[in-house]
């Protein structure tokens, strides 16, 4: 019965061939036990880092060489066409570059991510996602290049294609590039950071990721607008999180009939309110009240006062907007609004009589 041949083989030569696939999967199976129970705990304790991350990149590479070691030796104890076996020889060349070059990456970005991730304050560096990946781009481009060579395929020919199409897909990458300038020069000039609340253009929000291509910011709608880093470069960008506190400016009219006795009043309940409301900036020299404007319909007043860093900015304006009515009220003060007076001038004589007659003097509106 063992001699029974299918495509060629024997089911001997089938069930050998099976053992060694087998034999591959347990013995990976058993290198992850024993790291489980014995090399990681020893690692573990250790204050050195290096270790642990030499560990983490070379354990899944040796794993998967001992698979593609069973299989290889498996396909090889089967009788196939001369040309079949070619083809997986040269796949295995380059499987196994690209097994080395995967290991070589996990052990760049491990490093990188150890020794260059984290600031001496704690925090991760905000230029490490653009350096990493453009770490691991560069680590696998080599690793392509090296296992097609392996495998005998012409580099300089296959450059010099490249190099033909290049151009044209420099043209259509283009706004990629300027993307990946744009997003490095947000880590180097550092306009703001990921978590800081900005203004570009028209657009305010929070910055939630700063990618390769794009950042995206958390608007007050709780919606997510993804903006091209060069877009955001060329921009005039507004830091609001770094801004020590908000200045809210409020204009107030009063009617003319208004006296002076009751503008200074005025005056000094706007320089006495940031007491009475939470989060407003009590420094004498940040409240600034000041009678500015002769308008066509209101004696203008103009207020400056300080938010402070952490104040919400919708609140704390609408807590001191109904201060200023509730306490302008109180003293009388009666706000403004758009009139005009129009002066019709009556005559003696019968022309103007008919002109302007039964017209009531002043009308205002």
């Amino acid at each position: 019965m063992l001699e029974k041949e299918i495509l060629g083989n024997s089911l001997a030569t089938w069930g050998i061939s099976f053992l060694f696939i087998l034999g591959a999967i347990v013995i990976v199976k058993l290198l992850t036990l024993f790291s489980k129970k014995v090399i990681t705990p020893f690692i573990s304790r250790t204050s050195n880092h290096l270790d642990d991350i030499v560990f983490y990149s070379i354990v899944p590479p040796i794993k998967f060489a001992i698979l593609l070691l069973g299989i290889w030796i498996a396909i090889h104890k089967l009788v196939y066409p001369d040309n079949f076996v070619k083809i997986v020889d040269n796949s295995y060349r380059i499987l196994i570059v690209l097994n080395i070059t995967w290991f070589f990456a996990r052990l760049f970005g491990g490093l990188l991510q150890e020794y260059w991730g984290r600031r001496s304050d704690g925090n991760t560096n905000k230029m490490m996602p653009v350096v990493k990946r453009t770490i691991l781009v560069i680590v696998w481009i080599i690793g392509i290049v090296m296992a097609l060579s392996n495998v005998g395929v012409n580099i300089s020919a296959l450059l010099g294609t490249l190099g033909i199409g290049g151009i044209a897909f420099a043209l259509a990458a283009q706004d990629t590039v300027k993307n990946i300038f744009g997003a490095f020069t947000i880590f180097t000039d550092k306009p703001f950071s990921i978590g800081d609340t900005i203004r570009v253009d028209n657009l305010e929000g929070t910055v939630v990721d700063v990618g390769v291509r794009s950042t995206k910011i958390l608007g007050y709608d709780r919606r997510i607008t993804t903006l091209p880093n060069y877009k955001i470069t060329d921009a005039s960008i507004i830091n609001i999180s770094s801004e020590p506190m908000r200045r809210i400016t409020v204009k107030l009219g009063l009617t003319y009939d208004t006296p002076p006795e009751k503008m200074k009043k005025a005056l000094n309940i706007l320089k006495a309110l940031p007491q009475k409301v939470d989060n407003v900036s009590t420094n004498p020299s940040d409240i600034t009240p000041n009678f500015t404007d002769y308008t066509d319909s209101a004696l203008v007043i103009t207020y400056y006062y300080y938010i402070i860093k952490g104040g919400d900015i919708l609140k704390v304006s609408s807590d001191m907007n109904m201060a200023i009515l509730e306490s302008f009220n109180d003293a009388g003060l009666n706000f403004a609004f758009p009139t005009q007076t129009i002066y019709l001038n009556k005559g003696d004589s019968e022309k103007n009589a008919k002109d302007t007659s039964d017209t009531p003097q002043p009308i205002t509106k």
